[in-house]
């Protein structure tokens, strides 16, 4: 399984002084060539993983593989062939965006510095940079850090990128040129590992997806079984929603939500057409009475219990 595995833990923990476990026993397999969704709230120990799997802090127990080599054992031979924005780039705000993309290929051993302003200035034009290569990044918004950082990150090719919450700070016109980006970037072949608390941005990118909630994995998979494996919701749209309602808790259909003129609720275990039949010998107009498509909203939910961040 390793070898096919961009990223491969086993019982991966992280305990902090004091006790807290900020990631427990996390096993955890990333396909290679996949754009992998790293889900959950903040403070889930999405950043806490990131950061043993780069070899940036050591783990309590278990073992983390990247690209088939153990970290933080192999980082030497592992780290040239990441990419990696963690917890938002590290900048000097005197420097224009082009110098700090020079002095941070210039730090890189592995860099050659004949093709150094080539591949710099070809960064900042594939992030949306190019016009802005000369500001002073202390001038930079919040969005075109983030982008700066990206741009550090794709300096040469890579055969895994590591993205922490990618789109942090990125209007919606930002957000779709990044998620175009990573779709690109994976297009080429690259593996993507995105942790995000925007379930919307792992639904649009990710192939695969992994959910993690309070240091605990709660499921992993292709994203398209994570959704599938949620019930959706039974959606009647009706003016006369008040009625509907009622019926539908007549009939024993549970969890009913009613917002003007649509009643959602959880599709019933039995006959669909008698809901429906009851519904309208109640004297309920539908106009709409379908059961909409779980998302990996409904999934993550179901899975946790707990609702989360899903504007994006």
């Amino acid at each position: 399984m390793t070898d096919a595995a961009a990223i491969h833990t086993e019982g991966l923990t992280k305990t902090f002084r004091g006790g807290q476990v900020a990631v427990d026993h996390l096993e955890l397999t990333v396909p290679s060539g996949s754009v992998f969704g790293f889900l959950g709230p903040n403070g889930s120990g999405k950043t806490t993983t990131i950061r043993m799997l780069m070899g940036l802090i050591e783990p309590t127990s278990g073992t983390a593989r990247v690209l088939g080599r153990p970290m933080p054992g192999a980082a030497r031979t592992v780290l040239p062939q990441v990419g990696a924005l963690i917890e938002g780039p590290a900048l000097y705000g005197f420097l224009t965006g082009r110098d700090n993309l020079l002095r941070y290929d210039a730090a890189d051993p592995t860099a050659d510095p004949r093709t150094r302003r080539t591949r710099v200035a070809a960064a900042l034009d594939r992030v949306g940079l190019a016009a802005a290569a000369g500001k002073k990044a202390k001038a930079y918004s919040l969005g075109m850090k983030q982008r700066l950082g990206l741009a550090s990150a794709l300096l040469q090719p890579r055969r895994l990128l590591v993205l922490d919450e990618p789109t942090n700070g990125l209007d919606p016109q930002g957000m779709r040129e990044i998620r175009s980006l990573v779709r690109e970037l994976a297009s080429d072949g690259t593996t993507v590992f995105l942790s995000s608390h925007l379930l919307d941005e792992i639904e649009q990118v990710c192939t695969h997806a992994a959910v993690m909630a309070q240091g605990r994995l709660i499921t992993q998979g292709a994203v398209a079984d994570l959704a599938a494996g949620a019930r959706g919701r039974l959606v009647v749209t009706t003016p006369d929603a008040g009625d509907a309602a009622r019926v539908l808790k007549e009939q024993g259909v549970g969890d009913v939500v009613v917002t003007e003129e649509r009643v959602t609720a959880e599709p019933p275990d039995r006959d669909l057409a008698e809901v429906n039949a009851a519904l309208v010998t109640a004297g309920v107009r539908v106009r709409g009475f379908v059961v909409e498509r779980a998302s990996l909203e409904d999934a993550f939910v179901a899975l946790t219990g707990e609702g989360f961040d899903v504007a994006g």
